[in-house]
């Protein structure tokens, strides 16, 4: 018997088109225009498009030529992460003025746990809109917001009045919501999995709720069980503001494909410099590493070995991606590379982690 889902106060900010705006902001002729960040090389892939280059379907993770297609008077900047990073800090402490209980899942977006917060103010959808504010005032960038009783629901709630709104689905809200929600705006269903589901007979959350717990674990595997319970309402992952850093790695798509392994070692002591950056930075270590290659035809590739002892040295990093990537003769030109160090040390701050008592605060108030 699935336990009943815990009441919380959730708030999901996710700030809109966040790098391109930065740049907008930053640059007053940009405003108004199609703007994407990243993607200006030829072999390059957009990391942020403005709203105004969103109207002619260009994304991020679109490839820069595509892009420039779809949005010929598209404009292209360089990506400025040092820049990002001072606004995201800027941003983040103003969600430590209502509760230390923030996850952030990147640079641009956050849970925060309001049920029981440092201003005792009981509307977490209130809370939402000063906070929404304060970012306007501080950076002059506009954010979203999603309230519910959840992470699952409050992250797609952000998404239903962007830009610059919020939704809040109250407690009586949540079932009627999620019975008439298109499948595709579940968080966790990507495209692959939506076209099964539609050759499924399942399009909507009301249809995917008449499914079984075994019919759909036959059909999705473990995520099965995920999605006969978020289409209940049922999602008790509570915002975890010591979340644990899993991988890091680093990767360069190059202008021109190359075949050369000569090349291909001088790109990847590259990466495993930028690695050992990182991983000083963030007081890190690793013993998993792997290799990523992604062939001229778009065949991608990864070869991991394990190490008995953690690395962070550029140099081991170095050694045992070349290991790897003379494992199999290359079959094509390669036109990525990338390295990520997983199995970091910082799993072993799970236990103390999970010692912790998880403390919920039922709904009691006005939402």
């Amino acid at each position: 018997m699935e336990e009943e889902p815990k009441s919380r106060k959730i708030i999901h900010v996710d700030m809109d088109a966040f790098y391109a705006s930065v740049e907008q902001l930053d640059n007053p002729e940009l405003r108004g225009k199609p703007v994407a960040v990243g993607g200006g090389s030829e072999r390059g892939v957009v990391s942020a498009a403005s709203y105004e280059a969103r109207k002619f379907g260009v994304r991020s993770a679109m490839a820069g030529g595509l892009a420039r297609r779809l949005c010929p008077e598209l404009i292209f900047v360089k990506t400025r992460f040092d820049r990002y990073r001072e606004i995201s800090a800027q941003i983040r402490q103003i969600f430590y003025e209502y509760t230390d209980l923030v996850e952030p899942l990147s640079l641009d977006e956050a849970y925060l746990d309001v049920s029981d917060n440092k201003k005792g103010n009981p509307s977490a959808s209130l809370i939402a809109k000063e906070i929404r504010a304060k970012i306007k005032e501080k950076t002059g960038l506009n954010a979203s917001a999603g309230i519910s009783v959840n992470k699952f629901i409050a992250k797609v709630a952000s998404d239903v009045n962007k830009p610059n709104g919020q939704k809040t689905i109250g407690p009586e809200e949540v079932i009627p919501f999620l019975e008439a929600l298109d499948i595709r705006k579940f968080y966790g269903v990507g495209k692959v999995t939506a076209e099964k589901m539609y050759q499924l007979g399942i399009f909507t959350g009301n249809e995917l709720k008449t499914k079984t717990l075994e019919f759909l674990e036959e059909k999705f595997g473990k995520s099965g069980k995920h999605y006969y319970n978020v289409v209940r309402g049922i999602h008790n992952s509570p915002v975890k503001p010591d979340r644990i850093r899993k991988s890091l790695g680093a990767e360069r798509t190059f202008s021109e494909n190359i075949s050369s392994e000569i090349f291909m070692l001088e790109r990847l002591e590259n990466i495993a410099e930028e690695i050992e950056r990182r991983l000083k930075k963030s007081n890190v270590a690793g013993k998993t590493v792997t290799l990523k290659i992604k062939y001229s035809d778009f065949t991608l590739k990864t070869r991991s070995k394990t190490l008995s002892y953690y690395i962070r040295s550029k140099d081991v990093i170095l050694e045992t991606a070349k290991e790897l990537l003379y494992q199999e003769k290359m079959k094509n030109s390669v036109r990525l590379l990338g390295i990520t160090l997983a199995n970091l040390n910082t799993e072993d701050k799970k236990e103390q982690l999970s010692d912790k008592k998880e403390i919920v605060v039922q709904l009691k108030f006005e939402f």
